[in-house]
Parts: C-alpha cells; structure tokens; sequence
C-alpha cells in the first residue's frame, strides 16, 4: 500500500520541501508515499483568481471562499481523510500520527488569510488539527510537519523498526521523553579543555542496567520538563 496525500492548498510548488531529501525523499523515489498538490486558484472563475472575500459580521482579514475550496476538493476521486490544519483543533500527538500513518489517503487543507469558511468544513466533515498552541501564516508548514511524523512510521523508512518506539512521546514508552544518546569518542574535550565521558553504565555491556538506567532517564527528563505527561 502506497500512502497518499493530497494537498489543498494556494502555493503547491511550497511541496514536497524538504521532504524530497534525505529518507522521505528516498521513499517517495521508491513508492513507499506519493503525494499531490493542488491549488485552489486553478478554481476559480474571474481573472484576478480570486479565492477569498471580507467576513460576514466585520472583521480584519480575509476568509477563504467554500465554493471555491469545494470545487478543488471533489477533483479529488479519493479524498480519504480530510483534514484542515487549524490552531483550534486537535493537538497533533503521537498517538494519533500513528493512526494517521495507517490511513490509506488523507487530504490536507492549508488555509491561508483569516481561515476557511466554516460552511465547507461542516459540509464536508473535515476534522481540525493543530500541530501546536501557536498561529502560522499558512496552513502548509503544518502539513509538512504532520506529513513528516507520518511518513517516517511508513514500513521501510526508517530501516530499523525498533526506532520509533524508543523515542520521545511514543505510546510504546508511555508516552515518556526520550533518553539522552551518545555515541564516540568516549571521553571528549571540549573547546575549553573540559573532558566529557559517556556514562559508565553504557560502556558496561550489561543490558539490564542500560535499560534500566534510559528508563529513570526518561522519567525524571519527563519529570523534569513536561510533568503534564505524567499527570496524564
């Protein structure tokens, strides 16, 4: 199964970014996911492409038109699970990328100006997602980000499988941050002359005390940093 992803959105060429480099970029070659993106002003009817217009009730800003939206959605034969990227909607966890990464086709919509017209959300059951407490100039970075943490999860991508459990936010850990990691040498000198050594625990072979030792590091990180996971 290749996981598909439809864009709606007004800057198409802002895709794939950076996800045609490096392991997504080599699992797009591949197949592994593939993607579409389409823009809405090839919609529209009048010449100046117009895809918004001034809010009913007042207000500053411009609002993203339904009729215009609606029509870039239904050339879409499949558009699977519809999506709108929106700093009201549900936070993005890892949870739910995971069930995300197990859809066959979603279809992102990034809105641009003040939003998208409440009407085309309602009428055509998008779910509203956030990718943070915190507002974007658009819609499209939002979907990078979500399309990113998924296509990571795809079979394959990663190479080893046993990546994505260990790391920060995983349901596999209980939801816990990640361990600190180090790799060589193992003592290092800093530009200031200070000498680093990689804990002794992890030189010392025994696998018990290594998981040990990452899970009280996880713990007390979480502790630490995020207690509202462990209040969770």
């Amino acid at each position: 199964m290749t996981f598909h992803i439809n864009i709606l959105t007004l800057f198409p060429d802002m895709f794939p970014g950076s996800l045609g480099q490096s392991l997504s970029g080599k699992a797009l070659e591949n197949g592994a996911w593939s993607y579409n993106a389409i823009n809405i002003r090839d919609f529209t009817e009048d010449v100046h492409k117009t895809v918004d217009d001034t809010p009913y009730g007042g207000g500053a800003g411009m609002v993203m038109r339904p009729d215009i939206i609606e029509k870039a959605l239904l050339s879409i034969e499949n558009p699977g699970r519809k999506i709108y990227l929106s700093p009201r909607g549900q936070q993005l966890k890892q949870p739910l990328v995971q069930e995300l990464a197990a859809t066959e086709t979603l279809t992102l919509l990034c809105g641009r100006y003040e939003g998208v017209d409440q009407r085309l959300l309602d009428a055509h059951g998008f779910e509203e997602i956030s990718i943070g407490d915190y507002v974007l100039s658009g819609g499209e970075p939002a979907a990078l980000i979500m399309m990113d943490a998924c296509i990571r999860l795809l079979p394959g991508v990663m190479g080893n499988k046993d990546t994505a459990g260990e790391e920060s936010h995983s349901p596999e850990t209980g939801g816990l941050l990640e361990y600190p990691h180090y790799t060589r040498p193992a003592e290092w000198v800093d530009a200031d002359g200070n000498t680093h050594a990689v804990p002794d625990v992890l030189r010392s072979g025994d696998h018990a005390k290594i998981e040990k030792w990452r899970r009280d590091q996880s713990e007390a990180l979480t502790r630490e940093r995020r207690p509202d996971i462990l209040k969770d």
